[in-house]
């Protein structure tokens, strides 16, 4: 198939492509590398069934029609990067889902996006099924990102009924695993980083908060059900419901990686989830989909992964100087 990828120098984005390219098929890259990196298309550069399009999805895109499938992933997903510029957020995913969708009603394809468990915010209800309807606070400094995802819900299931475009809607849980970026913020990969490094692992509030932490490999494979599946529309959570505390998550990340770092506490920034865990009821019956990495297996793996990316730096750091 020739299919699309809006993000795909994303860390999802990017290992999305490698599945696909390694399926066989002809996979076009769009991102504007504004939280993304060309390093994390490295491997899909190896295939000459790869292109790339440096593009803003704010702006309609430039691929004319022939596609058959088109996956919407492009949007910061990081509480510090979206909220460093949350009118950018919010116009990414309103501006850029309303151009993605164009660009599938235009060539007939199925299209895919990629929501996010934040359209549930603060949840009152716990598992999160694919029911619940949420509480977000519209008006909060993650409402850029929350209520950005939820209007591309709209605009996906209104692009649908208006104009009969073929799509699935997926509500991605934490995921996590190589090729993460130490600096954006993600919870997984700062605690690594801080630890490797020896500093003090900043939890915050009292560290009983948790999340649900799905391995890429695994996550990638349930957006690739969806996007095959006859069954559903969407929305389909996915990601692992194995839950952990953010205290306990600092703190197996210090075991593994041997460091004498302690854990540090902040406050809690506003609207930050208490809880997070998916309902998969739906992802079991519909994609015959779940989870089959284990949390301790995945951080072995993306702890050895940001120890090579970090003496690759240094030695290119070196070479260059």
């Amino acid at each position: 198939m020739r299919i699309v990828v809006t993000g795909a120098a994303g860390f999802l984005g990017s290992h999305l492509t490698d599945r696909l390219l390694a399926e066989g098929h002809h996979v076009t890259g769009v991102d504007n590398l504004l939280t993304g990196h060309r390093h994390n298309l490295e491997q899909a550069t190896r295939y000459p069934t790869f292109s790339f399009v440096e593009h803003d999805v704010v702006d309609p895109l430039p691929l004319g029609c022939g596609w058959d499938q088109v996956y919407h992933l492009a949007s910061p997903a990081s509480p510090p990067m979206y909220q460093r510029d949350p009118v950018q957020t919010a116009r990414i995913n309103f501006l850029g889902t309303l151009n993605a969708l164009e660009l599938a009603r235009k060539a007939g394809a199925r299209f895919l996006l990629a929501s996010t468990s934040e359209t549930y915010g603060d949840p009152e209800v716990h598992p999160q099924p694919e029911s619940y309807r949420g509480n977000v606070n519209q008006t909060g400094p993650r409402a850029c990102y929350d209520e950005g995802k939820r209007i591309a819900e709209t605009l996906s299931f209104d692009f649908h009924r208006q104009h009969g475009v073929d799509i699935r809607v997926a509500r991605i849980f934490n995921t996590y695993g190589p090729r993460m970026n130490p600096d954006d913020g993600r919870v997984v990969s700062s605690f690594i980083d801080r630890a490797l490094r020896g500093q003090d692992v900043t939890v915050f509030g009292d560290g009983s908060q948790t999340r649900s932490f799905c391995y890429v490999s695994d996550l990638v494979d349930g957006l690739c059900r969806l996007m095959t599946t006859e069954a559903t529309l969407g929305p389909v959570n996915l990601g692992n419901p194995e839950e952990i505390s953010m205290l306990d998550l600092a703190r197996t990340i210090i075991g593994m990686t041997g460091s004498a770092s302690e854990v540090a506490f902040a406050a809690l920034p506003q609207d930050d989830p208490r809880q997070r865990r998916p309902d998969i009821t739906r992802a079991g019956d519909v994609l015959g989909w779940g989870p089959t990495i284990a949390l301790r297996d995945g951080l072995s793996r993306t702890i050895d992964d940001h120890v090579a990316l970090t003496q690759d730096r240094r030695a290119r750091t070196r070479a260059g100087a």
